[in-house]
């Protein structure tokens, strides 16, 4: 009888779990001398948390023996006749590793990157770490890494229909043709919603309250997105105001000029010139479009400091 047949015990067994998810992979592999596995994972039934299957089953060992202590990674094999029966008998789910997304797991996660998309959309609050492990659940012993990705893969998808995607997950291209159905079907499917999304996304967001300081960054690293050639780009008919977008375009740009304004009237103020402060001037909103820039105010040695001002919805 190998010594693996002799667990028995389901507590033992949680017991080992209970240390890797308080430990980490890296550490309980390294201080029970086992490498990950590859091809078969144990979920923890408490926190779904998906564990290497024969470390857990060697440490369980120590645990249910505690004189004979657990159980190293050589004095036994680990797979699919030895260490998936004897966890498995005891009521623990076994999870393949590098199967290929099904369709029921591919559904759930477009149908949860939606519901991310709309609290975005209504400005509510959500943690993307916690959607991706309640997800987790779901799937078939998918790593929070491998989630992440597939939320990427579906921003590529919608930024190719010219559809808004979730700011935190940007598009990563090579996505799986059963994803790119199921993102489209959803689409066609839900096309009221989505154009609900799509303006709610796009509306103007008029400038908060002047924290001015808060406002001055470095500025933006350059990052290399990876998009879809524009000829192979798909288009989804839908139907836009056009006036009213550029009614909302107009508002947004003239919002962002009088934030400047504000933001220039207090930098002049506190260098000291107030008397500068009198003399800037709104060319745009005064003289029109024609001048090529839209706010004139002044640098602290008085000269003149021409300022064209672009405002967007994106932070």
């Amino acid at each position: 009888m190998s010594q693996l047949s002799q667990l028995r015990s389901p507590a033992a067994v949680q017991a080992a779990i209970d240390e890797f998810v308080q430990l980490g992979r890296t550490k309980f592999l390294a201080r029970h001398g086992y490498g990950k596995s590859r091809d078969f994972l144990v979920r923890d039934p408490k926190t779904g948390t998906d564990c290497d299957s024969k470390a857990i089953a060697g440490v369980a060992f120590g645990k249910q023996f505690p004189e004979q202590g657990p159980l190293t990674a050589d004095s036994f094999s680990g797979g699919e006749t030895t260490v998936v029966p004897a966890l498995t008998r005891l009521g623990f789910r076994i999870i393949r590793i590098g199967e290929d997304w099904s369709e029921e797991e591919v559904l759930a996660t477009v149908e949860d990157y939606f519901d991310m998309l709309r609290a975005e959309a209504a400005g509510e609050p959500y943690h993307k770490s916690e959607h991706n492990q309640a997800l987790r659940q779901l799937l078939n012993g998918r790593s929070k890494s491998s989630v992440e990705l597939k939320h990427q893969n579906i921003s590529a998808v919608l930024d190719a229909l010219g559809l808004p995607y979730i700011n935190g997950y940007k598009p990563r291209g090579n996505s799986q043709l059963l994803l790119r159905k199921s993102v489209h079907a959803y689409v066609l499917e839900h096309q009221q919603t989505v154009g609900a999304l799509v303006d709610a996304l796009e509306e103007v967001k008029l400038p908060g309250d002047k924290t001015y300081r808060a406002a001055l960054v470095e500025p933006p690293a350059r990052e290399v997105l990876v998009r879809t050639p524009a000829s192979l780009r798909q288009r989804l008919p839908r139907k836009f105001d056009y006036a009213a977008r550029d009614e909302a375009n107009r508002k947004l740009g003239r919002a962002g000029e009088q934030w400047v304004i504000g933001y220039e009237q207090q930098r002049l103020t506190e260098l000291g010139h107030p008397e500068l402060f009198q003399r800037l001037d709104w060319v745009s909103d005064t003289q029109g479009d024609g001048a090529g820039f839209d706010i004139l105010s002044f640098e602290e040695d008085a000269h003149e400091r021409f300022i064209e001002v672009k405002t967007t919805n994106g932070g």
